[in-house]
């Protein structure tokens, strides 16, 4: 039976462009592929929100892919890009997965990931009052500025034209979980006994390396970490995203030896 990978989006995504370079790639290598889409995401880019998507909680989005997981055939491996990273870091703590690959990931509670870029990057959504009960998107400005920055500029103009608004109540239990009630960005590392692989771009600017080592640390004791130099968030498409998805097949492969 072949290895099925669980590969959960980021925020803004949704679209079924995402995941087609890596779908395309490990499908080629013999891996079943499950491309969920959260929760409200299922909409024309260019359409206005679902009205509930503001209030919509990373527990919300983790109870959904829950469900998607335990009607499977077989404990897959999940694999998540930025927010979908800290969703698999959840849902792996629920033993829900064989495996974890977390790219380019946002952070858990207990990992401070403010920085200069990632503030630069949420400055106008964060001073609206009430951004956490509201849904948003960013410019084509602060897109390319956070996570688009080493892409052509066509690339750049069709990956923003396919960005769906997101949950600010996500946001800010990513961004302000010592705020948060309901501790949904918590992640019980003690939990997490499968294998974990981190990948960091050392450009990038919304979920920096210096935050993505942290996560990495959280797992120590069953994690492998690989950063890359000339990559940042949008490892997805970058120009030598070919060079990480080897990187996950054979890391992979080593670990069902």
């Amino acid at each position: 039976m072949a290895d099925t990978l669980f590969m959960i989006h980021g925020m803004w995504g949704g679209h079924p462009q995402y995941w087609e370079n890596y779908q395309t790639f490990f499908q080629e290598r013999g891996y079943r592929c499950i491309t969920p889409t959260l929760r409200f995401h299922d909409v024309s880019p260019g359409a206005f929100p679902d009205p509930r998507l503001g209030r919509t909680s990373l527990l919300d989005y983790a109870e959904d892919l829950e469900k998607e997981i335990r009607i499977l055939d077989s404990q897959p491996i999940l694999m998540g890009h930025s927010m979908g990273g800290l969703l698999a870091q959840i849902l792996g703590s629920r033993g829900l997965a064989r495996a974890l690959v977390l790219l380019t990931p946002a952070a858990p509670a207990g990992i401070v990931s403010i920085r200069p870029s990632v503030l630069k990057t949420f400055f106008r959504v964060m001073t609206k009052w009430a951004f956490w009960k509201k849904s948003m998107r960013l410019t084509f400005d602060e897109a390319v500025y956070s996570m688009m920055h080493l892409l052509s500029q066509e690339e750049q103009r069709k990956l923003y034209a396919r960005m769906v608004h997101e949950s600010g109540r996500a946001a800010f239990e990513i961004g302000f979980w010592y705020l948060d009630p309901n501790g949904a960005a918590k992640v019980d590392e003690s939990k997490i006994r499968c294998p974990v692989l981190v990948i960091g771009g050392s450009q990038d600017r919304i979920t920096p390396a210096t935050v993505v080592r942290q996560v990495a640390r959280k797992y120590a004791a069953v994690a492998t970490y690989r950063e890359f130099p000339d990559h940042a968030h949008w490892v997805l498409g970058e120009p030598g995203w070919q060079e990480i998805a080897s990187c996950i097949d054979e890391w992979l492969r080593s670990i069902r030896k």
